[in-house]
């Protein structure tokens, strides 16, 4: 009996229970014959650092062409995600979209992730490092990265990293960028105080065309931030179709900034949320102005 070559595009193996002897297994016979798979997804299985270090070589061949690698919830430490990240640098022409969340990126990882943004051949378009536990300065080390090869990348996610103010400002530089095409941002959860959410704001209107999806939820976003986000919602060139403010500790009257802001552009909104804000009657009412405007498009209220 004679057999078709298989020429999986993807490969989707999520929350499968794989362990690091399977992993071994698996990886093994992706180097076997590397070139056709596109996208593999191992998230969700306790590989370890052990596990994911065989898939490392196959990362490196030359003739891997995946474009779109996720590995979160893989019980990986520091040194797992450097291996990963390192193995990337080798090879680092195809990939668009890398997932590493909720695994520890560590020193190393993130300065291997860095040199991976910095290769001009890297055309990341998504990186999400949600729950990395990325500190303040590992945050400068990457954004520096990110500020010197920002065309590519339209999707980052640093959600539930505790960056605080000091360790957010370092993006703030990289958002100004006018070669910077970010569409969505997301920095949920970030230990922000009202200095750090008025830093992102106010970078954001600096370079307002590109963006589609703003996350600051769980971050305090203050007076002054409240005022850059609702001067950014009215800039014309502002095209935002997503905005997340839960528990944001917006007040009633933040509100009435905000929602007047809305009412001034409101044909590209499509999904608004404000859960878990003390809104009270009051603050909501001005909100309901702009839900009556036949210009509102809005699909999703929260």
């Amino acid at each position: 009996m004679s057999y078709l070559p298989v020429h999986f595009l993807s490969n989707s193996l999520s929350v499968c229970s794989i362990t690091e002897e399977q992993c071994l297994i698996l990886t093994s016979a992706l180097k076997s014959n590397p070139s056709h798979l596109r996208d593999l997804d191992l998230s969700g299985n306790k590989l370890g650092d052990s596990g994911v270090k065989p898939l490392c070589d196959a990362l490196k061949d030359s003739h891997c062409k995946l474009e779109r690698l996720r590995l979160s919830w893989c019980d990986m430490t520091d040194e797992g995600c450097s291996a990963v990240t390192s193995a990337l640098k080798s090879n680092p022409s195809h990939l668009r979209d890398l997932d590493l969340s909720w695994n520890k990126l560590g020193d190393s990882g993130v300065r291997n992730l860095s040199d991976l943004l910095m290769i001009p051949q890297c055309q990341l378009e998504k990186l999400h490092l949600s729950e990395c536990s990325i500190t303040e300065k590992q945050c400068l080390i990457l954004t520096s990265a990110l500020k010197s090869n920002p065309s590519h990348l339209r999707d980052l996610d640093l959600s539930e990293n505790k960056l605080g103010d000091s360790g957010v400002k370092p993006l703030c530089d990289a958002l100004k960028d006018s070669h910077c095409k970010l569409e969505r941002l997301r920095l949920s959860w970030c230990d922000m105080t009202d200095e750090g959410c008025s830093a992102v704001t106010s970078a954001l209107k600096s370079n307002p065309s590109h963006l589609r999806d703003l996350d600051l939820s769980g971050n305090k976003l203050g007076e002054s931030g409240v005022r850059n986000l609702s001067d950014l919602l009215m800039i014309p060139q502002c095209q935002l179709e997503k905005l997340h403010l839960s528990e944001c500790r917006i007040t009633e009257e933040q509100c009435l900034i905000l929602t007047s802001a809305l009412k001034s552009n409101p044909s590209h909104l499509r999904d608004l949320d404000l859960s878990r804000n003390k809104l009270g009657d009051s603050g909501v009412k001005p909100l309901c102005d702009a839900l009556k405007d036949s210009h509102c498009k809005l699909e999703r209220l929260r």
